[in-house]
């Protein structure tokens, strides 16, 4: 079939690559080149981040572990496993997704930094999307994609395409197209620094200022965060870069005189539920198909969503 993905962040890119897997004609469409999508400025370490149901999220969150970790064993460039802890002041339960992650264990008592009495010890994919993407985007035009830069305003603009189905992978523009009440921005800043020497992913999703995470990468480290719910505004706050810095530094004392390189701000595209689904009545004659609202989570589920939204397809 002909299929127009909309969209060329993760979830529009690793839909295309499925796609195009089962042999499709697909073409891309997208406004903005991949350098401009959130995608391009996340933190991008595995770890499932307001999304839901959970059910569904720790299914999708399971597939994509496994081919990020398979992408990481063949050395795709900016895909590699890290080691990771999670932080806690108080005794945690078990988590969740403890189930999904390799080598996972109560952290030692020498790792905890001050203020800290628990932890654990796991491994994870950790995604340098400023270099994956540009080669998950290469990967999909040697696969035969077509692209098309255009902004769509509604669904509507896609028919001179002429496509057998549409798929809706724009982020938070898709809840605009389709006239969605249930989705919102997630506003996310993180702040860049050099990285002193650090090869251990770090979080607390708890400190009292906020949650905070530590991701080496290999040059600099990305130091966050924020889940802004409702918030538009793209301009980097100072005193919550300050704020992140500070309780960066009670994770990892080590980035302590690390330079500042830059803050920025990106938009996740937030909702209850993640919408992976067939829609026939929003476009009438062409199928649709949801995938989009991944909140702070598109890198742990997009590979699970794309694969769950190319089956949709492929049962048409």
């Amino acid at each position: 079939m002909r299929i127009v993905v909309l969209g060329s962040g993760i979830s529009g890119l690793s839909t295309a690559a499925e796609l195009l897997r089962a042999r499709h004609e697909v073409i891309v469409v997208s406004a903005e080149p991949i350098t401009a999508t959130t995608s391009f400025l996340a933190a991008a370490v595995w770890f499932p981040t307001a999304a839901g149901p959970a059910d569904r999220v720790l299914a999708w969150s399971e597939a994509t572990f496994e081919h990020l970790a398979a992408l990481a064993a063949a050395e795709a460039p900016g895909v590699r496993m890290c080691a990771s802890m999670a932080l806690y002041r108080d005794e945690p339960a078990i988590p969740a997704w403890s189930r999904s992650v390799r080598s996972f264990r109560q952290a030692d008592r020498v790792d905890l930094p001050p203020g800290y009495g628990f932890g654990f010890r796991f491994e994870v994919p950790l995604v340098e999307m400023p270099t994956y993407l540009p080669f998950l985007s290469a990967q999909v035009d040697a696969a035969g994609a077509r692209r098309v830069p255009r902004a769509v305003r509604s669904l509507d603009d896609l028919a001179d395409l002429s496509p057998d189905v549409v798929v809706n992978c724009a982020g938070l523009r898709a809840a605009e197209l389709v006239g969605d009440p249930e989705a919102y921005p997630i506003r996310g800043q993180i702040v860049r620094v050099a990285n002193p020497g650090l090869s251990v992913s770090v979080r607390d999703e708890a400190h009292p200022l906020g949650r905070a995470y530590v991701h080496p990468r290999a040059n600099d480290c990305v130091l966050g965060g924020s889940l802004d719910t409702g918030e538009w505004d793209t301009t980097p706050d100072p005193d919550l870069t300050r704020s992140i810095l500070r309780r960066c530094r009670d994770l990892v004392p080590g980035l302590d005189g690390s330079e500042v390189l830059d803050a920025v701000v990106g938009l996740r595209p937030g909702r209850r539920e993640v919408r992976v689904e067939l829609d026939t009545a929003v476009l009438p004659g062409t199928p649709v198909v949801h995938n989009y609202g991944h909140g702070g989570s598109g890198i742990t589920i997009g590979h699970g969503c794309a694969l769950e939204s190319a089956a949709l397809v492929a049962a048409l």
